[in-house]
């Protein structure tokens, strides 16, 4: 058995008291697993949904949490071979996750670390960039030249988004409630930001008329949801599509059917992991694009900040108050 220390969620609850660092105990790593000495582990918001049950994937309790991490491979199950002690990679994981010293992972949810990429951007890096390639080349079919409107700018998808259109020759308009944080995503691929809210109130679609010469937004990233959608329905062009990341607002909002009739605009649900696990061909090709794209430095996560594992219950309460620009890592050393 190996001991490591970890971020365990034992109970669910709003306020994460629920969650606490505890010592784990790891077996050897199956046929078909590696052992990983984990560098960095990335905070993404499902982490925070889980601990209060309000996620789609519900792990058994007690949990460890973090979705995605990078390290250095300790141990080969048996049937291993595609990797070699000391390789250095990057891993997903749900359950036995990545805010830990060790992680026992799949090897299928382990790939090598882009070489453009030190370990605290390769950790922040896969589900940020695979949800927004899902969301931009595939569903949303974006084209040079076109207007991308992505809301939650400011977050690590993003900020992901924003990099992505802007290599895709798309002309990005960046949204959020900061005005200080969205003049950061000027330096990350944003032509323009525009505040969601004015007078306490979400109104935003004039702004988007008249930096897109009246037409609205060809492609809209919305993970917010809520009343940002509403008003994004308002401000998109014909033949737009609007993606359906998220709804970090809280509310998931409906849609009048007759908008979308009237205006000739889809409506289109992402969902990045779900979309590789259906077609594992396409999903191969996905991660293999965005690691191309990070390896050339086109594509790299912005890290605004960085706890200790123990201080990764703080990165969550950190996470939860919206206070960060891109992305938040944890580090083990």
């Amino acid at each position: 058995m190996i001991k490591s220390k970890a971020l365990v969620c034992k109970s669910l609850t709003e306020d994460l008291s629920g969650v606490s660092l505890s010592e784990i105990e790891l077996p050897k790593p199956s046929n078909e697993e590696v052992l990983i000495k984990v560098k960095a582990a990335s905070v993404n918001f499902p982490d925070l949904l889980m601990t209060q049950g309000k996620y789609q994937h519900k792990p058994e309790l007690p949990f460890v949490l973090g979705m995605e991490g990078s390290g250095v491979i300790q141990e080969l199950g048996s049937n291993v071979s595609d990797f070699e002690i000391g390789d250095e990679v990057t891993f997903g994981s749900w359950g036995n996750g990545s805010f830990s010293e060790f992680a026992i992972v799949s090897k299928n949810g382990v790939k090598l670390k882009s070489e453009g990429l030190n370990f605290k951007e390769a950790a922040s890096f896969q589900t940020a960039y695979l949800t927004a390639y899902d969301s931009l080349v595939r569903r949303g079919e974006l084209q040079s030249g076109e207007n991308l409107l992505v809301h939650g700018a400011t977050g690590g998808v993003g900020m992901a988004a924003v990099q992505l259109g802007k290599n895709l020759g798309a002309k990005v308009i960046a949204t959020g409630t900061s005005e200080e944080k969205l003049k950061e995503t000027l330096n990350w691929g944003a032509s323009h930001y525009v505040l969601t809210h004015k007078n306490n109130k979400v109104a935003f679609r004039d702004q988007v008329k008249d930096l897109t010469e009246g037409k609205g937004a060809d492609v809209i990233y919305d993970p917010v949801g809520g009343d940002v959608f509403d008003e994004s329905i308002r401000c998109i062009n014909w033949n737009g599509r609007i993606l359906i990341v998220g709804f970090t607002s809280g509310r998931i909002p409906s849609a009048p059917v007759n908008m979308p009739l009237i205006k000739g605009f889809s409506i289109i649900g992402v969902r990045a992991g779900e979309y590789g696990r259906r077609d594992p061909i396409k999903g191969k090709e996905n991660i293999e694009e965005v690691k191309k794209m990070a390896d050339e430095g086109l594509l790299k996560p912005h890290i605004c900040k960085t706890f200790k594992l123990e201080e990764a219950k703080e990165a969550i309460k950190y996470l939860s108050e919206r206070k960060l620009v891109g992305k938040i890592a944890i580090v083990m050393d």
